[in-house]
C-alpha cells in the first residue's frame, strides 16, 4: 500500500528561505509573509476547519507558476492550489508546511472564438466572467455553482463543479476542451484544446475533478453555448418531502429533462423567503423550483407535461413565473440559499452526496429520521433532477458537543447515499470533509490504485497532500 507523507511544520529558518526564493520569482507584492496577512487564507467554504499556512504566492502567468512549482519541488515544499477559496469540502485548507499558491491575479481572458463556440481564460477567471464576457453575443457558459459570482474556473475543474442547471447541459467535465496545466516539476503540458476530443487517453477526465492532486490548471479552454431562444420557471409546492422526492423521480422518469429541477425544504423556503421575496409557498412542506426553456410554444408544452405530473401529487401549489423579474427572484432566492440559511443559524455544514433520483423519497425520510436523533436542525437544498443532495446541518461552533454531533450527523447521510447506491460526492469534492469517508465507498484496492495516479504524477506528494486520501500514518 502507498502511504502519503504526514504534514510537519517547516523550520524558521527553511520558511525564511521559501519567502527570499518565492521573492526572486514574482513581484514582491505577490508574495504574502505576514501572519496577519495569510489569516485571509486559513480557510475556505468549510469555514470550521483553519490553518495559517507557512505563505502565500500570487502568480500572474502559467510561466510563474512553472518556476514557482519547480522551485518548490526542489525544496520539497507542500502545495496547496487556492482559487476563490469557496471550496465547501475543504479542498483549499492551507496546511502549517505548505505554500497556497493562489490563483486570482490570474483573471484574463485570453481568447474567444465564436465560429467554433469555445474560449480560453486563465483559472482566476470567474465562473459568471465568462458568461459576462460573451452574452452580448448571445452565448453562455452552462454550469453555474451557487457562488458563480466568486468561485474560479480552475477551482470549477478541480472539483468538476455542476449547479443548477447541470441536468440540462452537464457539469464543468461535460463543457470543458482544454487545460494548460503545470507539473509538480513545472513543466507545461496542453490537454486537448479547440477540437472537440482528442487521440489517446483522456487525460482531460483524469485531471478534471482531480482536486489539485496531480498538477495545477492554469488556463481552462471551454465550451460556449448559444444563449436559449426563452427560459420560464415554476414553483410546485407539496405537503411533505417524501411527496416531493417522488414527484421528482415521476419526471424525471417520465423522459422529461427540465433545464433545472431544485429542491427545498420547509426550513431552506422559510429562509429563502425572507432573503429574497420571491413568493415561495410558507405553507409548504417541500418546494421544487422546475425551469424549462426553448420557444413559447416548446415552453408551454412542457410545462404542461411537468404540471399534470405535479397533479398526481396533490400539490399545495402550482405557479408558473409571468415575467422575467419574477424568474430572477424565484432564482435569486435559490442561488442565494447557503447564504440565507446562514441569517438563521450560526454554522451549517453543507454536505454533497448524491443518489438515484428513485431514492429521494426514502433518503429525505431517513435525514429527518436523523435530525430528531441527533436534535439538529437540517435545511434541504439541492439539485433534485440529477440527485445531488446539499442538506445543511445547523450548528453552533462555539459548542464543541454541537459541532461533534454535526460531523456524525453528516458521515451518517454520506454513508446513507452510498448505501442506496449513490455516491460521496457530486460536486464539492472530497477535500479533508470526507477524506475519512473514502473508504466506505471504495476497497482497499481501489484506494491503493488511486495513490497510485496520484504518484505517477506527483511522487513526493507534494501537491495538496492532506486532502481526498485517509492519511495513512507510517513508523
Amino acid at each position: 500500500m502507498i502511504a502519503q507523507p504526514v504534514p510537519k511544520a517547516a523550520s524558521l529558518a527553511k520558511r525564511d528561505a521559501i519567502v527570499a526564493g518565492l521573492r526572486r520569482l514574482v513581484r514582491d507584492s505577490g508574495v504574502i509573509a505576514e501572519p496577519i496577512r495569510m489569516k485571509t487564507y486559513e480557510t475556505d467554504g468549510l469555514a470550521a476547519y483553519r490553518q495559517v499556512p507557512m505563505v502565500v504566492v500570487l502568480p500572474e502567468t502559467t510561466e510563474e507558476v512553472a518556476r514557482i512549482l519547480a522551485f518548490l519541488h526542489q525544496e520539497g515544499v507542500r502545495i496547496v492550489p487556492r482559487g476563490a477559496g469557496t471550496s465547501l469540502s475543504g479542498g483549499a485548507l492551507p496546511m502549517e508546511d505548505a505554500v497556497v499558491v493562489g490563483m486570482m491575479r490570474m483573471n484574463r481572458i485570453l481568447d474567444i472564438d465564436y465560429d467554433d463556440r469555445c474560449a480560453v481564460v486563465q483559472a482566476g477567471v470567474t465562473n459568471i466572467g465568462i458568461t459576462q464576457a460573451v452574452q452580448e453575443r448571445g452565448f453562455f457558459y452552462a454550469p453555474d455553482p451557487s457562488s458563480q459570482l466568486a468561485c474560479m474556473i480552475g477551482g470549477n475543474v478541480n472539483m468538476n463543479s455542476g449547479g443548477a442547471h447541470c441536468l440540462r447541459y452537464g457539469v464543468t467535465a461535460n463543457n470543458l476542451l482544454g487545460l494548460k496545466i503545470v507539473t509538480i516539476e513545472g513543466e507545461v503540458i496542453d490537454i486537448g484544446g479547440a477540437h472537440m476530443d482528442a487521440a489517446g487517453y483522456d487525460w482531460l477526465g483524469l485531471l478534471t475533478g482531480s482536486e489539485g492532486q496531480l498538477a495545477i490548471v492554469t488556463e481552462v479552454t471551454v465550451r460556449i453555448l448559444r444563449g436559449p431562444e426563452g427560459a420560464r420557471a415554476m414553483l410546485a409546492g407539496f405537503a411533505s418531502n417524501e411527496v416531493a422526492g417522488a414527484c421528482v423521480d415521476a419526471i424525471i422518469s417520465s423522459g422529461i429533462i427540465p433545464v433545472a429541477l431544485e429542491f427545498m425544504d420547509k426550513p431552506a423556503i422559510h429562509a429563502c423567503e425572507a432573503f429574497a421575496h420571491a413568493g415561495y409557498p410558507l405553507d409548504a412542506e417541500a418546494l421544487l423550483i422546475i425551469e424549462v426553456e426553448g420557444s413559447v410554444a416548446e415552453q408551454d408544452h412542457l410545462l404542461g407535461r411537468i404540471k399534470d405530473i405535479c397533479r398526481e401529487y396533490d400539490p399545495i401549489t402550482l405557479r408558473v413565473s409571468e415575467s422575467a423579474e419574477e424568474s430572477l427572484a424565484i432564482w435569486k432566492g435559490r442561488k442565494g440559499a447557503f447564504g440565507a440559511v446562514g441569517r438563521i443559524s450560526p454554522d451549517y455544514l453543507c454536505m454533497d452526496g448524491t443518489i438515484p433520483t428513485g431514492q429521494l423519497p426514502l433518503v429525505l425520510r431517513r435525514i429527518r429520521e436523523m435530525s430528531d436523533a441527533c436534535g439538529l436542525q437540517v435545511a434541504n437544498i439541492f439539485h433534485a433532477g440529477d440527485g445531488n443532495l446539499h442538506p445543511l446541518i445547523m450548528f453552533d461552533a462555539n459548542d464543541p458537543d454541537s459541532f461533534h454531533r454535526a460531523e456524525v450527523f453528516g458521515a451518517d447521510i454520506l454513508k446513507l447515499c452510498v448505501e442506496v447506491g449513490g455516491c460521496l460526492t457530486g460536486e464539492h469534492g472530497v477535500g479533508v470533509e470526507k477524506r475519512d469517508l473514502m473508504g466506505v465507498q471504495f476497497n482497499a484496492a481501489e484506494l491503493d490504485q488511486q495513490r497510485r495516479i496520484k504518484s505517477a504524477f506527483d511522487p513526493g506528494w507534494l501537491l495538496n497532500t492532506n486532502k481526498v486520501f485517509p492519511l495513512l500514518h507510517t513508523a
